[in-house]
């Protein structure tokens, strides 16, 4: 970790210095007064390099390398009828920037995660905030919310983390004797989501917020992760596809047929979308080893896995797979045992029915989803009118994955022009002025693959792909500056009014920072994409957004 140490070092630099000073003696004699439905569980003071070891069913950190802190442990009630709370959590670092970051999390994951408190908020001198959104499980896990527990799926949906911001804000003024000077947000998957459900409902709660591959349409888009399931289940059937024939035989062909059209061949497609993928030049000859090729069935599947759902009557469900996260794919929507959440979302969530399975689906859930919206849960307002418009002028820095293998890319694509139709249609402003959306070539869904930092309990690896670039469950940024960490692009965007137009993320080998750098390359804002134009193909310098 001594790259994250020595980036830590110049955070407070990158971000402004500190504006107020924590200890622990404040820590110690801390108790906020006159917060409604809120109570001090705990504080307890971690200096400087000391042991923090803290997990819950969610996320973890064990770890020397942060800067001293006050860690107040919350219980906010949620709904005093029901009688239900959820726990939240405000790490307070003794040198203070001034700011406010709230974190999200990911799938149904009931615990803070302290993993980003400890790995986003903290270095960069952040008051970080974070909730177990009313409930304790692992990302996967839905089980908690039913059959009939709508108030704790409400709680999950947006209940929770709108009232720990609330709470959140409040002890921080409190214990620094300061109002903080900016809120901003970060999550990505469910933690996206949030932040977008957020500045719908509620646009003066951030300033400005990062969202990742954000699951902000659930009533489409568990549906459509069950549609894909469905394309290759059963493991028994003609189309099923094993996991070895994604990576050594699918995968390599993505590469043969598309690797080149971005000027490069290096393993990474920079926009997927230009690759017309023909899975036909695999066809099983005669007699040949059918591990070594496709048959029509698995054909037919491929070319649904990749193609936009819709469903008999046209309507428009979710976007599929992009071609060039093959070696992903097999451990998400498209392997066997099935990924569990979509299912537990039907049983628990919607239909209250403990013994369906993706054996009884059909297209008549969707249109229940979109009636029910469990917990109220969508985040697909277009009109951003109230967070991005005066007097409050909000800002959405937004990435996705063009080789995310839970949430299609696609989904992300849509959200965005549905914001840039609505715009356009109805306003005078420009959506490049407050929106702006980065695709990342090659990365998976969420989470790299850090042993140290990342409790991977619904994900895998962060891809071939420059996948480091300062936003939640990632290795560190190579740089705190707006250059190479999306967060404080998003604060000069906010604070001087300064727009990212690109933002360089690297690859370390084995996603793992202390065994140096594999290369680095520009993230383009959409609809740009990544260009070679000669040089050194590991140095982002050597690629163009066109």
């Amino acid at each position: 970790m001594w790259l994250f140490t020595a980036l830590a070092l110049l955070a407070n630099v990158a971000l402004g210095s500190a504006a107020s000073q924590g200890s622990k003696a404040a820590c110690t004699d801390f108790s906020p007064r006159d917060i409604p439905g809120v109570s001090v569980a705990a504080t307890t003071h971690f200096p400087a390099h000391a042991r923090v070891d803290i997990s819950n069913l969610f996320s973890s950190v064990n770890t020397t390398d942060l800067p001293a802190f006050c860690r107040v442990e919350l219980v906010i009630t949620t709904n005093a009828t029901a009688g239900s709370f959820a726990n939240t959590e405000v790490w307070l670092p003794d040198d203070w920037n001034s700011r406010i970051l709230t974190i999200g999390n990911g799938g149904f994951g009931g615990g803070v995660t302290v993993s980003d408190l400890a790995g986003v908020a903290l270095p960069q001198g952040f008051a970080g905030v974070s909730t177990n959104t009313g409930h304790n499980s692992t990302a996967v896990d839905g089980r908690w919310a039913g059959p009939h527990n709508d108030n704790a799926i409400i709680d999950w949906g947006w209940r929770a983390v709108h009232l720990s911001v609330l709470a959140g804000k409040e002890v921080t003024k409190q214990y620094y004797r300061a109002s903080p000077r900016k809120s901003y947000y970060i999550g990505c998957s469910t933690g996206g989501r949030q932040g977008l459900k957020e500045i719908q409902l509620f646009p003066d709660s951030f300033d400005g917020i990062v969202v990742g591959s954000p699951a902000n349409w659930m009533t489409h888009l568990q549906p459509w992760s069950i549609h894909m399931n469905l394309n290759v289940l059963p493991a028994n059937s003609s189309r099923f596809i094993h996991a070895d024939t994604w990576m050594n035989v699918i995968g390599p062909e993505v590469m043969r047929q598309c690797d080149a059209l971005d000027g490069l061949k290096d393993g990474i497609i920079n926009d997927p979308r230009a690759c017309s993928f023909r899975p036909e030049t695999l066809t099983c000859r005669p007699g040949q080893n059918t591990s070594t090729c496709l048959t029509p069935d698995q054909i037919s599947a491929l070319h649904r896995i990749y193609a936009d759902y819709y469903e008999a009557d046209q309507t428009y469900v979710f976007g599929g797979y992009q071609p060039g996260g093959e070696d992903a794919y097999p451990s998400g929507l498209v392997g066997s045992p099935p990924f569990a959440l979509p299912g537990d979302w039907f049983r628990f969530f919607l239909l209250n029915d403990t013994a369906w399975t993706m054996d009884d689906y059909n297209a008549s859930v969707i249109t229940l989803g979109d009636k029910i919206d469990p917990g109220q849960s969508n985040a697909i307002t277009p009109n951003l009118t109230s967070f991005v418009g005066k007097p409050h002028h909000g800002k959405v820095l937004h990435y996705v994955g063009w080789a995310d293998q839970l949430i299609s890319p696609g989904n992300s694509v849509h959200y965005y022009e549905t914001v840039h139709e609505f715009t356009l249609g109805n306003t005078t402003m420009d959506v490049d002025d407050f929106y702006r959306l980065f695709t990342v070539p090659g990365m998976n869904h969420w989470c790299a693959s850090i042993p140290y930092r990342c409790k991977v309990t619904h994900g895998s690896a962060g891809g071939q792909a420059a996948n480091a670039f300062g936003s939640v469950s990632q290795a560190p940024p190579l740089s705190f500056d707006p250059e190479h960490n999306i967060l404080s692009a998003l604060l000069r965007w906010v604070e001087d009014g300064i727009a990212p137009s690109t933002i360089t993320g690297v690859k370390y080998r084995n996603d793992v920072p202390g065994n140096g750098v594999e290369f680095t390359r520009p993230l383009c804002k959409y609809p740009l994409t990544v260009r070679f134009h000669g040089g050194d193909p590991n140095s982002a310098h050597s690629f163009e957004c066109a």
